[in-house]
């Protein structure tokens, strides 16, 4: 088969990395700066965006002899011999030089050294050890996915701060029951593939508390930023509405069988994440 230049973009998770400059904008957007960002803005997020983009190929990569096993993922183009393993990791690579080359040159070392962290972090140290590793893969492995606020905001810094920090913690505490809810709905591919995700090793009703535990501590960590005065009342209250809602998707997946509850769930965690961040970035221009 021929690749064509979408099977290329596909390999990309155009999706995920679309969420994680979202986050990453955010980021940039609400550190201290005298001016407005525009060169990180432009600039940082396409070498962020290029080294998510990397990271996400040497995930398909690594992943390809399980994800043939899954109906998920069955359909990827690697899966499907479109892209030969040399070919992607050729692409990989382009991807990853051109994106440290404009953060180094453009940007400054700090933001480029943790972005390429993070690469390290999830293309390698999550992807082929972690995942096959521990139910907690999610978790420990959550730290590298959680990052692109704090690249936003060290591209415009160039320094770390504990409101990077939080604004990295809630995508970190948001990750397990936004993944779990997708590994419960997915049990059978996840089993076929021999992944230990937690609904197999500890039964998909644990998971389920969890998930409702996590959720809990998520709320709490998005009302930090209005504690510590970093947002004001419009964001509380959007977070707020948006946290009861999520609460609300836990609370039925916990309480009943349905697993179509659990991909309902995970959509909305989606969603929810997205919000959140916006609704940051509404709060601080108004």
């Amino acid at each position: 088969m021929n690749a064509a230049v979408s099977d290329y973009i596909e390999l990309c998770k155009p999706r995920v990395v679309m969420l994680m400059i979202l986050t990453s904008i955010v980021g940039m957007c609400l550190a201290p700066s005298e001016n407005f960002p525009v060169v990180p803005l432009i600039l940082g997020n396409a070498g962020i965006a290029l080294v998510a983009g990397s990271a996400a190929v040497l995930n398909h990569i690594a992943d390809q002899h399980i994800d043939k096993l899954m109906i998920r993922t069955h359909h990827r183009p690697m899966v499907q011999g479109k892209i030969s393993t040399r070919n992607g990791l050729f692409f990989a690579g382009i991807l990853s030089i051109f994106g440290m080359a404009i953060l180094i040159y453009f940007i400054n070392m700090l933001t480029a050294v943790l972005t390429f962290l993070s690469l390290i972090g999830y293309a390698v140290f999550y992807t082929l050890y972690l995942k096959h590793a521990t139910p907690q893969n999610i978790v420990i492995g959550g730290i590298a996915g959680a990052a692109p606020p704090l690249l936003g905001w060290t591209a415009v810094t160039g320094a770390i701060s504990p409101a990077a920090c939080l604004l990295m913690l809630i995508i970190y505490v948001w990750t397990p029951p936004h993944f779990w809810a997708l590994a419960i709905y997915r049990f059978e591919d996840y089993a076929k593939a021999n992944v230990p995700m937690l609904p197999h090793t500890h039964s998909i009703q644990y998971t389920k508390l969890n998930i409702l535990l996590y959720t809990l501590l998520l709320i709490g960590a998005t009302l930090l930023p209005y504690v510590i005065r970093m947002s004001g009342v419009f964001y509380l209250v959007g977070v707020m509405l948006a946290n009861a809602v999520f609460l609300y998707q836990v609370i039925k997946l916990y309480l009943y069988d349905d697993r179509e509850q659990a991909i309902r769930t995970f959509y909305y965690s989606i969603y929810y994440l997205g919000i959140l961040f916006l609704i940051l970035l509404v709060d601080h221009y108004i």
